[in-house]
């Protein structure tokens, strides 16, 4: 006996009709196709979300990015900001200003081994404790 497919050669749509027979017709697309039609259902079951817009972005106006710097880069970083004219060397301690230098907030993460004197808008209480154990201050 004769395949189907064989039988139906020089048929055009071998008995499917005009649409079934192409890409996805007979399944109602592909993916997401029709959610909001044949979809319905389960577009309101498992994805309530697919339509719409949903929160906001706040204006870059409002947003503030604070620049901040550890207590290890400031270390790594002393004679560049010396060089930079944002820092200048009395005995054996820096004077570093980190608000000329557009820095806004000073981290505690790593270690400082030489005494500065640091002003700065803000700092956390780390960075406070590190830069007093070093021998140095900071003003704010």
């Amino acid at each position: 006996m004769p395949s189907r497919t064989k039988r139906m050669r020089g048929s055009r749509t071998h008995g499917r009709g005009k649409k079934s027979g192409r890409g996805a017709g007979i399944i109602g697309g592909r993916g997401q196709a029709g959610l909001g039609k044949t979809g319905k259902i389960y577009m309101l079951k498992y994805d309530r979300d697919h339509f719409g817009r949903h929160g906001f972005k706040r204006p870059q106006s409002v947003v503030e990015a604070n620049s901040t710097i550890n207590v290890s880069e400031l270390e790594e970083n002393i004679e560049r900001f010396v060089a930079l004219g944002f820092a200048s060397k009395s005995g054996d301690t820096y004077n570093i200003n980190l608000t000329d230098a557009g820095i806004d907030k000073l981290l505690g993460n790593g270690n400082i081994a030489v005494p500065v004197n640091v002003t700065v808008a803000q700092t956390s209480e780390k960075a406070r404790e590190k830069i007093a154990a070093a021998g140095g201050s900071i003003v704010e």
